[in-house]
């Protein structure tokens, strides 16, 4: 079919959508990375018996990974926040030539670095258990 029939039955047409899909993908990458660049100044906030900031930002980027899977209703939709804060969390735990280094290896870094990273992928095989890519049309 035409696009400017698509149009006039009030469907859009399908380029349209792909756009948009791909700038939702590209909002979930960017919502990933300000996850992990905020959860990596902020992970030793509340520090107790429990690093309690640290498992919030676990947490969090579990939720994420679930959430925008579900909304999209594709793994990728999931995976894309995961690779986010995989790359924002990770170039911040790698020290500068200077020596700096802005998530240390305390417990709460740990907490922040390995359990983030845990949730990220928990988050991604559960989306890829329960929106499974559609084999077809």
């Amino acid at each position: 079919m035409d696009s400017a029939q698509d149009r006039q039955r009030g469907r859009p047409a399908d380029h349209d959508g792909r756009l948009v899909a791909a700038g939702a993908y590209a909002v979930l990458l960017v919502l990933g990375v300000a996850e992990g660049l905020i959860g990596s100044f902020q992970f030793s906030r509340v520090v107790g018996p429990v690093p309690l900031a640290a498992l919030a930002f676990d947490l969090l980027i579990l939720l994420t990974c679930v959430a925008a899977a579900w909304g999209m209703r594709r793994p990728l939709g999931g995976l894309m926040p995961a690779v986010g804060w995989f790359v924002a969390s990770f170039v911040m735990a790698m020290a500068t030539p200077g020596g700096s280094i802005v998530i240390t290896n305390s417990g709460p870094g740990r907490w922040f670095l390995f359990g983030g990273a845990a949730c990220a992928v928990a988050g991604v095989i559960v989306g890829f258990i329960m929106w499974p890519r559609k084999r077809g049309r």
